[in-house]
This record gives C-alpha cells, sequence and structure tokens, in this order.
C-alpha cells in the first residue's frame, strides 16, 4: 500500500467535522470541486467509501468514522508536540461512543463502563436520549453500543446483535418499617400503595399480569419512566416500590431502603445492542467479551 497522502487525509477531516463539501471549501480556500476530487484519491487508496450520501447531507460510512478517528489523532499531533515542548504533554486516547437509553438505571451503565472509568488513554463518550434516536445513531456511526433494558427489533435489512448484558431480579423496597411482619406478597399490595414504573417498561407489564391473575388492583402513587426519578420517589415515599435492586444499590446498602420481596420468576434484561461492523471498536469487544465469558 503507497504512503497515506497526508494532504487527501486533511481535506477529508475538514469535511468530515463541517458536514459539507461547500463549507469545506471556504474553510480551505480552495474549489468545491478540488476538495470533491481529493477525498476520491483518499478513498481510492483506502479501498473504501469514506461518505454516503443522505440528501444534500454527507454522513460517514463506517470506514469513515474510523478514518475520522485516526485523523483527528493525526492533527492533534502537531497540538501534542507543542505542549510537550511547552512542559505540558497531551496524551493519545481511544475513544468509546455510548448510547443510553434515557430511563436506563445509571448504576448499570456505570457497572458496564466502570473497567475504562479512569483509564488515561481512553475517552468515553456517553450520550442519553430514545431509543428510536439512539438506533439511528448507531446506524450512521455515531455512537459504538446502546445500553437499554429492551432489545431491539431486527430484520433482514437491519444488521443489529442484541448482546444480553445481564439479567436483574425484581423487588419491592420501600422505607424501614416498624414492624417486623414479613411483606406478603401480593396479598399486601391490596392496602399498600406502589410506585411503578411507567406502561412502556416490560417489567410493569409482567407485573400488571400477576396482579390481574391474583385479582388485586393496586394502589398506584405514581408512574414514572425515568429509574433515577423513581429512585428518589422511592427515598421519599411511604409505600413500595416496584424496581431492580440495582437501580437502588447505594439506599439498599445504607439501609435508607430495605428489600420487601422479590417477584417470583420476575427480571428485567439490559443489552447491549450494536451494528455488524467490518471494524469493531477494540475497546467495545473487549467490554462486552466479559460477559460473554460471565
Amino acid at each position: 500500500m503507497a504512503s497515506l497522502n497526508f494532504n487527501h487525509l486533511r481535506y477529508f477531516w475538514v469535511v468530515a467535522h463541517e458536514g459539507s463539501l461547500t463549507r469545506a471549501a471556504e474553510r480551505l480556500n480552495v474549489s468545491q470541486s478540488a476538495v470533491s476530487v481529493q477525498i476520491q484519491k483518499l478513498e481510492r487508496q483506502m479501498g473504501h467509501p469514506l461518505f454516503d450520501r443522505i440528501g444534500k447531507r454527507l454522513v460517514l460510512t463506517e470506514a469513515g468514522r474510523i478514518a475520522l478517528d485516526y485523523a483527528d489523532t493525526v492533527f492533534l499531533a502537531g497540538d501534542e508536540l507543542m505542549s510537550t515542548l511547552d512542559g505540558q504533554p497531551m496524551s493519545n486516547r481511544q475513544v468509546l461512543r455510548v448510547g443510553a437509553l434515557t430511563t436506563l438505571s445509571r448504576n448499570f451503565q456505570l457497572e458496564f463502563l466502570r473497567p475504562l472509568v479512569g483509564r488515561a488513554d481512553v475517552e468515553l463518550i456517553v450520550r442519553s436520549g430514545p431509543m428510536r434516536d439512539l438506533l439511528a445513531q448507531l446506524e450512521s456511526h455515531a455512537i459504538d453500543v446502546v445500553l437499554a433494558n429492551s432489545a431491539a427489533q431486527r430484520d433482514a435489512h437491519t444488521p443489529l446483535r442484541n448482546h444480553l448484558l445481564s439479567q436483574q431480579p425484581i423487588s419491592l423496597v420501600g422505607r424501614p418499617r416498624s414492624t417486623r411482619r414479613k411483606f406478603n406478597f401480593p396479598d399486601d399490595l391490596r392496602t399498600e400503595p406502589v410506585l411503578l414504573p411507567s406502561l412502556d417498561s416490560d417489567i410493569r407489564v409482567a407485573f400488571d399480569q400477576i396482579l390481574n391473575l391474583a385479582g388485586i388492583r393496586p394502589i398506584i402513587l405514581a408512574e414514572v419512566d425515568d429509574m433515577a426519578m423513581l429512585r428518589l420517589l422511592a427515598r421519599e415515599r411511604e409505600g413500595v416500590t416496584l424496581v431492580a435492586p440495582i437501580v437502588v444499590r447505594d439506599e439498599l446498602e445504607s439501609g435508607v431502603l430495605v428489600e420487601h420481596c422479590r417477584i417470583p420468576q420476575l427480571t428485567e434484561s439490559f443489552y447491549g445492542i450494536t451494528q455488524v461492523r467490518r471494524f469493531p471498536n477494540q475497546l467495545l469487544s473487549d467490554l462486552l467479551s466479559r460477559y460473554a465469558r460471565a
């Protein structure tokens, strides 16, 4: 393979960050056609298309996203050299871009990312959003993985993989009580108020089915789709809260909350959703392999 032409790479780098041939040409003070020619030469040399055209927009392909990561490193090198000579060295870092469902437990997210947290050679980018937006970002290679508590729907035209990372038990938790009487599930829910996840939650649907079979209509204090808010309400309100213990792990360990009972045969699944790629992110591969071995 011939040596990389850094002039071609620089043109690509500017286009990728500008998202437009027109803006890139203005920034480089050259014609738009000149920029296009340089990009085509780089693509021929690399043997992969670097951009897809979607309407008037240029969107990075998988190869383009990888090339941009390396180009960022290359053109950061001059700044690193100057910083090093100035006594303030910078370090090259690998990047992992994570999308997390807005309502997903923060504790679970931290558990997944813990092996990378604090590593000087790793830059973590974590974005939150609804499933549809995150899957769109995954498809456009803007993120490497989506963390969610439900699997993504797959079809022949959607090369997605659902990696089951964990299955957590579901419990009823609440503030400590003066009485030591054991919580009687499900009968105590005839009179005990309960905080529940919203109807969009898989565990809520399963929980409702259990109560329907038992002929119980619960006294619902609130329905919350945000696990962080559900955690706060569980600390503040009387009654019990339906939740995976990992969501309120700190409160259980400190005694602010106690686990009254586990719901039989009810679990919450956590997934890492990825897209089939020719060039997988090695940091992500290492993280997923830990769960595959567990």
